[in-house]
């Protein structure tokens, strides 16, 4: 027991040990707290509490070991670095999850026949309409479409009209699942 306490009370753990320990404990309660917050965005109503609790939990750990050792200045850098670290693998995760749905909308002057047929063939749902531009007129071209689809229908795009002006916006819910509208194995293919 002794040999734990003077572990413990050691140069070794309080200078390099803990201050690592609050680091990795940070970066994962703040992880945690960007994917909640996605969760809560996307209107996942059971997730986004369950994650809440963990984030919570870890950081009340976390801060009860900083105000413990209020004289060691590297639990506050590590503290802060865990944070910033944390948001930042927060924000690659949720990159690399790609849940959720988005609108894709897609502005062009060129003729948009052949974008249009292409984001059929790959079996996106798509609404289209003329409307008059600034200067001349256009189409647009709506999609909701997977977020991991967002590669493929912006190859879509650069394959047929590479000037086409085209935004990307969350959406949080989406009544019908028309997406894609053919099996997978339907390639998309230029000039069709």
């Amino acid at each position: 027991m002794s040999e734990l306490q003077s572990f413990y009370d050691s140069g070794l753990f309080s200078f390099v040990i803990l201050p690592v320990l609050i680091f990795l404990a940070r970066i994962c309660d703040v992880t945690i707290g960007t994917i909640r917050i996605v969760m809560v965005a996307k209107g996942q109503k059971f997730v986004a509490p369950v994650l809440g609790f963990f984030e919570v939990l870890i950081w009340i750990i976390t801060m009860s070991k900083v105000v413990q050792n209020l004289d060691n200045w590297l639990c506050y850098v590590a503290y802060a670095g865990g944070f910033a670290t944390g948001n930042l693998i927060g924000l690659l995760l949720e990159e690399k999850l790609a849940m959720g749905f988005v609108k894709i909308q897609i502005i062009t002057g060129n003729d948009a026949h052949l974008l249009i047929e292409a984001l059929k063939e790959a079996g996106y749902g798509i609404t289209h309409h003329d409307a008059r531009g600034s200067t001349e007129n256009v189409s647009i071209i709506y999609s909701i479409v997977k977020r991991s689809d967002i590669p493929r229908v912006e190859e879509i795009i650069s394959s047929y009209n590479p000037k086409a002006f085209y935004s990307i916006e969350d959406v949080k819910f989406v009544s019908k699942r028309v997406f894609p509208v053919k099996p997978e194995s339907m390639r998309w293919r230029k000039g069709k």
